[in-house]
């Protein structure tokens, strides 16, 4: 099979830099495109982030194109407490050489699957400012696009506040428009992310992958949180770019989402009903993860990678 085409949209971000390596190191993907949006840190972190990653593992030819730095209609709001004030951990890659792609993101987004209907996956990993204005510009997009894939949402509970994951929380407005564009959004949310811990035994193999575990992978994982034989960060993105390797790592059920944008305590959740009552889903949602397939697949990736960058 030739390997699946994407555009990645993030926010890098220590679990999108996970992300983006395993995409980058899977010859089951093609990364057609990178986007970058402001959401765990600003957008020129974000964007230098994704420059620096791409120099380091090694993919020059992919364009980098920066997109919005904040939400259509709202402050911007970031994590940077989570991932560092330069937005992966303890990693420190060099400076990158090669420069962003000119134009917006929603821009390449539009142009990138025009030219190529059908053939070529959105995922989302980061807040879904790009893919609304992109939708809002070309609602077509919503046609062209194989596959609308993203790591975001919940139907259980948030991490930005106790409704709303984060993802959807720094733009509501934004996946309302996403999620009501007629195509049908594959949501990766918190309830399979939390599955995906990087323990112990996880974060031993990745010490042992050269400069790939030495200078980006311990140095992200152990500053997102404290790893015991048991417990571990969850590396949230890479459950995205995962599905997309081995759909059958992630079990999915039709839903239809709606996007709460007006609720005092409630805005940025993923209203998720399964009781479909004959309406139909504009969502698939994934509710449970295979962890010991997810860690088989990422590991055997990153040692991969590892190999290839000494």
């Amino acid at each position: 099979m030739p390997p699946k085409k994407i555009i990645i949209d993030c926010d890098p971000g220590i679990d999108d830099a996970l992300a983006i390596t395993l995409a980058h190191g899977s010859p089951a993907l093609s990364i057609v495109g990178i986007t970058t949006v402001g959401g765990n840190v600003d957008l020129g972190q974000t964007t230098g982030n994704a420059l620096r990653l791409r120099e380091f593992l090694g993919f020059p030819g992919v364009p980098v194109t920066a997109g919005s730095a904040g939400a259509l209609l709202r402050a911007r709001v970031d994590a940077a407490e989570v991932h560092g004030p330069l937005g992966l951990g303890e990693a420190r890659l060099p400076e990158a050489t090669l420069p962003v792609r000119e134009g917006h993101a929603a821009d390449f987004i539009i142009e990138t699957l025009k030219d190529a209907p059908g053939e070529i996956t959105l995922v989302a990993i980061g807040p879904l400012t790009n893919v609304a204005l992109a939708l809002l510009k070309e609602p077509r997009i919503a046609e062209w696009a194989r596959e609308f894939a993203i790591l975001g949402g919940s139907y259980t509970r948030g991490n930005f506040s106790p409704a709303a994951e984060f993802n959807i929380a720094a733009d509501p407005e934004a996946a309302a428009i996403a999620f009501g564009a007629g195509w049908t959004v594959t949501m990766l949310g918190l309830d399979v992310s939390r599955q995906a811990l990087a323990v112990g035994k996880v974060v031993d193999r990745m010490r042992a992958m050269g400069r790939l575990g030495a200078d980006l992978l311990v140095p992200c994982v152990e500053f997102y949180g404290m790893v015991t034989a048991d417990e571990g960060p969850a590396i949230h993105d890479a459950c995205a770019i995962a599905y997309l390797i081995d759909p059958a790592l992630v079990t999915l059920e039709p839903a239809v989402v709606q996007v709460e944008t007006a609720g005092r305590f409630t805005s940025g959740m993923t209203v998720t009903d399964f009781a479909l009552a004959g309406r139909a889903p504009n969502a698939l949602v994934g509710t449970s993860l295979d962890v010991s397939g997810f860690w088989d697949l990422v590991l055997n990736v990153y040692e991969d990678v590892a190999r290839r960058i000494g």
